[in-house]
């Protein structure tokens, strides 16, 4: 379902940029579904090219979609491949420009999923599925410490990151290729604050390389990235975020044509002579499918850190947006960014004291949908690559894909380490620095839970 927002529609929402409407959109926004059933369970994963959900939004669209499929909403995943260049619909306060028509299309965007949803149920074929793995080292650590000490996002080589490509292919029972799942970690910040056109960003491009040299539709899920970003990123430059996408979905092709979703064995059957002997083989088919479909979901607790009065932080967000305001009628370009990132971060702060307001502990999603021996883990907000690691290296299954930006709601889960070195990702956190191993350690046990059912 195309969900690319209408030219003039505020799009972005970089706190440096100086623009608000967009030209146009350079590569269209999708919302991609992939419905699954076994007869007795149904599933649905949407991969929609958007920065986030609400949780609002989430729900509605959810409520919406279950009673058009008469799936449970629980059984519905909707994650976002987290583009930075998309239409402005996380940081309203700061729009004076075209405000009547991000609203307009929040409204209409629940339908547009819920039907992409609803039309994948009615297009069910019998497949199989098997999966596999390969590399890409587009993304890399974005947690940079400068010569000044300061914990900024930019790129450390030296720091932990996750190459891996992961991929799940899902044939028809002739063997055509029907659809692919691929999942990767790295922000989707190539396009920034110079760009004014509405992007995918890498994972659009890496989408549609994968339908082009596989076929079927390709699903981007974003996975643990909260501390990695592209190698080449914060550019106006369109050309490149279309190069690391199709570096990436090269890759993500490569494997997919690799992945037999029905292993054969050669069996001989005799010669023929030619200009020399020549063995003779047909193949047999080894049957492996496991036909196991299962949905299973719990909501966790993870622990917050305290913070300032909302009402106090927000009088500090108005008078700094007023001061946007009066730059962007007078103000130089120079003047314009700082003053638009004073007021962005400041609307950052005031959201997260309202989210945590009165509150100890703030409720996750996990999600696990396990297809045969694949497993795919799913939970809000933004954790960290070793995150990652912990799950997959402790998980049951073959495969095991971990993704944030799901279920709707945001917040970076920073791992213990980084909290000891500070920057924006901790700055920004809700969590204290135990939610991490507690969002690992519940991962890891739903993820053993559903292998044993």
């Amino acid at each position: 379902m195309d969900i690319t927002p209408a030219p003039g529609t505020p799009q972005g929402g970089w706190g440096a940029q100086t623009h608000q409407r967009g030209i146009g959109s350079d590569l269209p926004l999708l919302a991609t579904c992939l419905a699954l059933t076994n007869g007795s369970i149904s599933t649905a994963i949407v991969d929609v090219d958007l920065i986030h959900l609400s949780p609002e939004m989430e729900r509605k669209t959810v409520d919406l979609a279950s009673s058009m499929v008469g799936v449970p909403a629980e059984h519905l995943r909707i994650s976002c491949t987290h583009t930075h260049s998309g239409p402005n619909t996380f940081r309203l306060p700061v729009i004076t420009q075209g405000l009547d028509m991000v609203l307009s299309y929040m409204e209409d965007l629940p339908h547009r999923i819920a039907g992409a949803i609803w039309q994948a149920f009615q297009q069910l074929v019998p497949v199989r599925v098997a999966a596999g793995e390969g590399s890409c080292d587009i993304n890399i650590n974005r947690r940079f410490q400068g010569p000044d000490g300061r914990w900024v996002v930019g790129r450390n080589p030296d720091g932990p990151v996750d190459h891996t490509v992961r991929v799940v292919r899902f044939d028809t029972l002739d063997e055509r290729p029907f659809a692919t799942i691929l999942h990767y970690a790295c922000h989707p910040t190539i396009m920034a604050w110079d760009n004014q056109f509405v992007t995918p960003d890498f994972p659009g491009v890496a989408k549609r390389v994968v339908e082009q040299n596989v076929g079927g539709t390709c699903l981007f899920l974003q996975g643990a990235t909260g501390n990695l970003g592209p190698r080449l990123g914060f550019t106006g430059d369109l050309s490149i975020y279309r190069r690391l996408g199709t570096i990436l979905g090269l890759e993500a092709s490569r494997v997919a044509l690799n992945i037999d979703t029905l292993p054969k064995c050669a069996v001989f059957t005799g010669y023929q002579e030619s200009g020399a002997p020549i063995a003779l083989y047909r193949d047999q088919a080894i049957e492996q499918a496991d036909p196991t479909l299962s949905v299973s979901s719990k909501d966790i607790s993870l622990p917050v850190n305290p913070m300032p009065s909302p009402e106090v932080l927000a009088k500090e967000a108005e008078r700094l947006r007023a001061v946007m305001n009066e730059m962007r009628r007078s103000g130089t370009e120079q003047q314009i960014r700082d003053a638009t990132a004073a007021a962005t971060q400041a609307g950052m702060r005031v959201d997260r004291a309202k989210l945590v307001e009165g509150k100890s502990h703030l409720r996750r999603r996990l999600m696990a949908i396990r297809i045969g021996g694949i497993a795919l883990i799913s939970t809000q907000g933004e954790p960290f690559t070793e995150t990652n690691e912990q799950i997959v290296t402790n998980s049951p299954f073959t495969h095991t894909l971990f993704s944030g930006y799901s279920h709707g709601g945001v917040g970076y889960v920073p791992v213990r380490e980084a909290y000891q070195q500070g920057g924006y990702e901790v700055e920004t956190a809700m969590f204290s620095p135990d939610a991490a191993d507690i969002l690992a350690a519940e991962a890891i046990a739903l993820l053993r839970e559903v292998a044993r059912d």
